[in-house]
């Protein structure tokens, strides 16, 4: 598809980019949200390590 050079491409242009910069926000801040579960799995006990076991 080949978007004329006019008002109405520029605005159907402006339209996508809007629609896909939300959607990347909003996937970036899915990530993010992610990072606490992933840090509450991979929870490390100091106490055993400092008594040399793993």
């Amino acid at each position: 598809m080949i978007v004329p050079d006019s008002i109405e491409g520029a605005v159907l242009l402006s339209v996508i980019d809007f629609t896909l910069s939300i959607v990347m926000i909003s996937g970036i801040g899915f990530i993010l949200a992610l990072f606490p579960l992933f840090n509450r799995l991979g929870k490390v006990d100091e106490a055993k390590l400092r008594q040399g076991q793993h």
